[in-house]
């Protein structure tokens, strides 16, 4: 495998400017990019145009560059602007016939930095694109001028990196693994999905919960009166109250610990975070998630099934 990766844009030829420079930031994660795919033995050229002057000069610099090499795929990273917000915007990836890696890339930038995955995008008008002779992606980081994407992405540089290393490397380069906070006793990183409540299906109207055992004991999870037709704590779950499912240790996090109502989780997603109630252990490994969410807490998150989301226990 051998990859050309560039910074788009140039040091003469600014891309956007927002609360970070695009062209610095393209530079740094391009540099690191690079190191990683070194460090696990792929074949990586790394390059920065230092000399164009004009947009023009510097396109066909950069496209020169790439199509110099024998390679067997080109790389463009960049980042997205559009208003100056405090709202989240997320990561994409570019393409012009590499749809299926353009999709693998924006998901796995968006699970390690927690930013919202806009997925890939068909782009038929980039010059990059279309005049890169090898199979070519551009990847959109995040949004310079969106202080939530920006708050991620430096908190999570080093993950990002690697998720990009390791999806564009086949897989050769290090998995991140995310940094436990300090003080957590319990944290995770991945896809999540909803249960409990009347109207989850999903689980038997019979089905209890792995550590609270009586309506007595956690009266705020639940709805006042058990729904027709159902006997088990699942289905009695009030879905308008934040909780949450993990595959929680016990020998760390016991289910006493659990279950007492005077401790929370930190729920994390898109730049959002709430407190909630530890309600269950789950998801099953085989559904590939990581937590289960109330259906209330995975609208105020502005989730959807198999989206990316952070817990850290206890808050």
């Amino acid at each position: 495998m051998k990859i050309v990766i560039s910074s788009g844009h140039g040091k003469y030829v600014s891309g956007a400017i927002g609360i970070i420079n695009e062209h610095q930031e393209a530079v740094k994660v391009v540099d690191k990019v690079g190191e990683l795919l070194r460090a696990a033995s792929v074949g990586v050229t790394t390059f920065e145009d230092t000399t164009s002057r004009t947009q023009s000069e510097n396109l066909n610099t950069i496209v020169n560059f790439h199509n110099s090499h024998i390679r067997d795929l080109d790389v463009s990273v960049h980042f997205n602007a559009n208003v100056n917000t405090s709202k989240p915007m997320g990561t994409e990836c570019l393409y012009y016939s590499q749809s299926s890696l353009a999709a693998q890339v924006a998901d796995a930038i968006s699970l390690a930095g927690g930013l919202i995955d806009r997925g890939p995008k068909k782009r038929t008008d980039l010059f990059f694109l279309n005049n890169t002779t090898a199979p070519a992606i551009l990847v959109e980081v995040c949004f310079v001028d969106s202080s939530a994407d920006v708050d991620l992405y430096r908190m999570h540089f080093d993950g990002i990196c690697s998720a990009l290393a390791n999806t564009i490397g086949g897989g050769q380069a290090p998995t991140p693994v995310p940094p436990q906070p300090p003080g957590a006793l319990f944290h995770t990183t991945g896809r999540c999905s909803h249960f409990g409540g009347p109207e989850d299906t999903g689980v038997s109207s019979s089905e209890g919960l792995a550590f609270i055992y009586d309506y007595n004991t956690a009266p705020h999870l639940f709805l006042p009166v058990q729904p027709p037709g159902t006997t088990g704590l699942a289905r009695r779950l009030n879905p308008d109250i934040f909780y949450v499912a993990c595959r929680w240790d016990y020998g760390v996090t016991s289910k006493s610990a659990l279950a007492r109502p005077s401790v929370q989780a930190l729920v994390r997603a898109g730049g959002k975070e709430f407190f909630a109630w530890p309600a269950d252990w789950g998801p099953h490994e085989d559904t590939g998630r990581v937590a289960d969410l109330s259906p209330a807490l995975m609208e105020a998150l502005g989730l959807e099934t198999d989206d990316n989301v952070e817990v850290i226990y206890p808050a």
